[in-house]
């Protein structure tokens, strides 16, 4: 199923007679993953997302599938066991968009003492069953990096390994393999009122463009909107919630990368914050994450020069390669829809797991269809969020398939035994006309669809108007047909990241080509 065909709106359900089995607001990772896990247990689904998919939260991570190792001194076992054993899965599910990434733990006793961390490495391993992720490993800082990478007074430290991932294409293939499983998602949608009537809710939702509203019918709502989850419920008539999400703001900065390897590191502040330097791309380095509480509109959240100081102040605590403000090509913000435990606590210290309000009865003879609200969560946790909202619904839906998302690959992730490497071998042999890193990128992006996006192109020549960097026409029309991508920014910044190579003047030539391909539709 092609993506733009699901922005048509359906006759076949969603209709007083033919209603949706279950309406998914938010086009992030839990709405995304609730909506394929639920379209695959054989269930109707539409998905409602106001902006563009991963618009929000779930672009603006810091690419990490991890356990959170951290979350062990709050004691937060079952989370950390849960996302660990989440690393494997996304290895095996998506080799082409994630893998094993080396990570330093330079150790700086005035945070923590190092038999405290060492234990702390030493839970990680064991927790989540490790199969295909090497275990830990001692550094010696001044050794392994003996030309001066590192200020001299940090000598000690600790080699483990989480899993890097492209947080927007997880989204995109979760929504894609959705589509291909039946269900319809409309970005640019969102919903503006919600009813009861009868055992159905009736919905109202809008195209945020032409002002159009649809009204649809649907037995439940799942309302995975992250930091707008208490908008949506102002929507829904009747709704009452004693849940609330605490809103923190992360950024993060990207540099020019000043160290050799394709290793990463994990640095300790004086605040016991835990900040992470990660080669991206080439010779790019990401730098981040802050954590702010926030009270603003999630969508206004941008970094400011606080938070570029606290981050270069950290760097030039650890690295004597000294950094200022200036070094920074490129920076963003999320906002993290925490669980708000009513606690006192830190920004830091909030809990990452997540948590349902579910509103709705069951039994036939008081039945009322069911709202259920996620609170909380993180990237990494997506898939076990989703089969747990599916096991809230279970009573609704007695007849509904079982979990099935565990070792089933997204688009373009069915790469045998997950080998990418092999597999990158034979698909470079098969298009050996393609230049060194733009194969790279069509593999990492694409995995095996990359034969797709690429069909009966024998050369260069074939992508058609090339934009810059390893940007080409053919693959702008893929992401238009089949990604639901319809803005500059949806293509440069989400679906990709070719907007962090390209001039001013090359992205204006491609918006030029845009508006043009928009008004000869």
């Amino acid at each position: 199923m092609q993506a733009d065909q699901s922005n048509t709106p359906s006759t076949g359900k969603g209709g007083k007679d033919s209603p949706f089995d279950l309406l998914v607001v938010g086009g992030g990772i839990n709405g995304v993953g609730v909506a394929r896990d639920a379209a695959g247990r054989g269930l109707s689904v539409l998905l409602c997302e106001k902006g563009d998919l991963a618009e929000g939260t779930s672009s603006r991570s810091g690419k990490y599938i991890h356990g959170g190792l951290r979350y062990l001194e709050y004691y937060e076992f079952r989370l950390v066991r849960e996302a660990l054993i989440e690393r494997e899965v996304v290895l095996n599910v998506a080799s082409h968009l994630s893998k094993p990434l080396r990570l330093v733990l330079v150790h700086s006793p005035e945070q923590r003492p190092r038999w405290l961390i060492r234990l702390g490495l030493f839970l990680y391993d064991h927790l989540g069953g490790r199969k295909r992720i090497p275990g830990t490993t001692p550094v010696n800082i001044q050794q392994e990096w003996p030309v001066g990478l590192i200020e001299p007074s940090f000598t000690k430290g600790f080699a483990y390994y989480d899993v890097w991932i492209d947080d927007a294409r997880l989204v995109i293939l979760n929504a894609r393999d959705a589509a291909r499983r039946g269900a319809e998602i409309h970005t640019r949608t969102k919903i503006v009122a919600a009813r009861r009537d009868g055992e159905m809710w009736q919905a109202d939702l809008q195209d945020v463009l032409s002002g159009k509203v649809r009204t649809i019918h649907a037995r439940a709502i799942f309302n995975g909107a992250g930091p707008w989850v208490e908008n949506v419920l102002n929507a829904v008539e009747g709704s009452k919630t004693s849940s609330r999400v605490r809103l923190v703001k992360g950024s993060h900065i990207i540099m020019k990368k000043w160290w050799k390897g394709d290793n990463g590191f994990v640095l300790q502040a004086a605040d016991k914050r835990i900040i992470f330097i990660n080669p991206y791309f080439d010779d790019l380095a990401l730098v981040g994450t802050t954590d702010i509480p926030f009270d603003g509109k999630p969508e206004d959240a941008a970094i400011d020069g606080n938070e570029v100081n606290y981050l270069i102040g950290i760097l030039n605590r650890y690295f004597r390669k000294k950094h200022k403000a200036d070094d920074v090509i490129h920076a963003y913000s999320g906002v993290r829809p925490l669980f708000d435990d009513d606690a006192d606590k830190n920004a830091s210290a909030v809990t990452r797991d997540y948590t349902f309000e579910l509103d709705g009865v069951p039994d036939k003879t008081n039945y009322k269809p069911p709202l259920l609200s996620a609170f909380g969560g993180k990237l990494t946790t997506y898939r076990k969020l989703s089969e747990h909202a599916l096991e809230r619904l279970v009573p609704f839906f007695p007849h509904m398939g079982k979990s099935w998302t565990v070792g089933a690959p997204l688009p373009g992730g069915d790469i045998p035994d997950a080998d990418l490497e092999s597999w990158s071998r034979e698909f470079r042999h098969a298009f050996p006309w393609l230049p060194d890193r733009l194969a790279g990128h069509y593999i990492i992006t694409y995995g095996t669809e990359a034969a797709t996006v690429l069909a009966n192109a024998k050369s260069v020549a074939d992508l058609e108007q090339h934009f810059g960097a390893n940007f080409y026409e053919r693959e702008a029309r893929w992401l238009i047909q089949n990604e639901w991508a319809r803005t500059s920014e949806d293509i440069l910044f989400r679906r990709t990241k070719h907007g962090i190579f390209l001039t001013d003047a090359e992205k204006a030539r491609f918006e030029e080509w845009l508006l043009e391909r928009r008004g000869a539709a």
